[in-house]
């Protein structure tokens, strides 16, 4: 058996309770405390997580942008230095290869940040597809990544950011060589929970610092550290994907609901615009619903989903949501059963319960 990967934060997994399990090959805290805790404090207050399994790719070269249009779903040409864009590559046949975030860090470089259990395959598909103007390069082993997340995480970060006023990071906007208590670092205004925040992209050996500074200048404020079952849970109730469940390489992102991600009208051939052009043309032939069970239990990921008998999808992602206090899923099914307020049937082991669709994302951050 290979020995698990451990980020540049293991060390300090003990001294904060972290209990471990393996996530895609990794050695990740599922939580400090407990879940619900960490949830709790991300909506309140703030969290922060390690995310350093998380790889990074550098995509350089003079024909960088016309590289990136063809492999990408959204429209890089509108990226200026200094933004971030959420977007998808995709298979011919408009399944997912992945979902990632892009940075564009100068004219001709970017920054892709890949789902971690996918970057030897995401690395491989770029590279296919590089030419002698393009170099892509995974940097992953350059980079420790720490997100800071929840109302407060703004006012916690500017304590230890020297150079930075924080207000002038827009969202899905970032700052290169920000003073972080002395190390430099990447801060960008994006997350995974549905909350405000940020992460921020450091070198490995400034990472354990960084952590550290964050926990004592949000002590009063009642930071927590956090681990991958609170972002999990975060992530759901804000109705954000998560690759191997609402998104693979059998569900497009139009199915998924990120239509939104996928710029069709762009002038570029992208990898999959056929097949996704047909979809939208044709309309989807499932889609992806929340629900609510109104019997006990709780919908889980590959539960198949039943209406008057006809098993008509399966559910992605389902838990107790920590916020609504509520038995919640996400289901991918029949487009013609997808409207709001249709009752459905989830088969909870040997038992089909009753559930209805209701509307996403099942939570939205306050208005100030």
């Amino acid at each position: 058996m290979s020995e698990l990967k451990r980020t540049p934060l293991y060390p300090l997994y003990e001294k904060y309770g972290a209990k471990t399990i393996d996530f895609g090959g990794w050695d990740l805290p599922v939580q400090f405390s407990s879940i619900k805790e960490e949830h709790e404090a991300v909506r309140e207050r703030a969290g922060i997580f390690d995310v350093s399994h998380m790889g990074e790719v550098l995509v350089t070269g003079k024909e960088s942008e016309a590289f990136l249009q063809k492999l990408m779903t959204n429209d890089v040409s509108k990226l200026k230095k200094g933004g971030a864009q959420y977007t998808a590559m995709c298979y011919e046949n408009g399944g997912v290869v992945d979902d990632l975030l892009i940075y564009r860090l100068d004219e001709e470089e970017y920054l892709l940040i890949v789902n971690a259990a996918n970057t030897d395959k995401d690395v491989a598909w770029l590279t296919q597809y590089a030419d002698k103007d393009v170099e892509v390069k995974n940097v992953s082993d350059q980079y420790a990544l720490i997100a800071i997340q929840g109302p407060k995480a703004q006012l916690i970060l500017q304590k230890i950011v020297k150079n930075v006023d924080l207000r002038d990071v827009k969202f899905f906007k970032f700052q290169q060589n920000v003073d972080v208590n002395g190390a430099k670092a990447l801060v960008s205004r994006t997350g995974y929970t549905g909350e405000d925040g940020f992460e921020i992209y450091c070198s490995p050996k400034d990472a354990t610092q960084i952590w550290e500074d964050l926990l004592k200048a949000g002590k009063e404020e009642g930071i927590q550290p956090c681990g991958l079952g609170a972002r999990d849970t975060l992530r759901f109730e804000a109705t954000l994907p998560l690759y191997g469940q609402e998104l693979s390489p059998d569900i497009s992102p139009l199915e998924a609901g990120i239509g939104f991600a996928v710029k069709l009208n762009k002038e570029e051939d992208f990898i999959g615009k056929e097949a996704l052009t047909k979809q939208k043309e044709n309309g989807v032939s499932r889609r992806l619903v929340g629900i609510e069970m109104l019997e006990r239990g709780i919908p889980r990921h590959g539960y198949p989903v039943y209406k008057n008998d006809e098993e008509i999808g399966f559910v992605t992602s389902g838990t107790q949501s920590p916020t609504l206090k509520k038995n919640i899923g996400l289901a991918l099914i029949q487009s013609e059963y997808s409207e709001v307020g249709n009752e459905l049937e989830v088969a909870v082991r040997k038992k089909r319960l009753q559930a209805k669709i209701i509307k996403t994302p099942f939570y939205t951050r306050p208005k100030k």
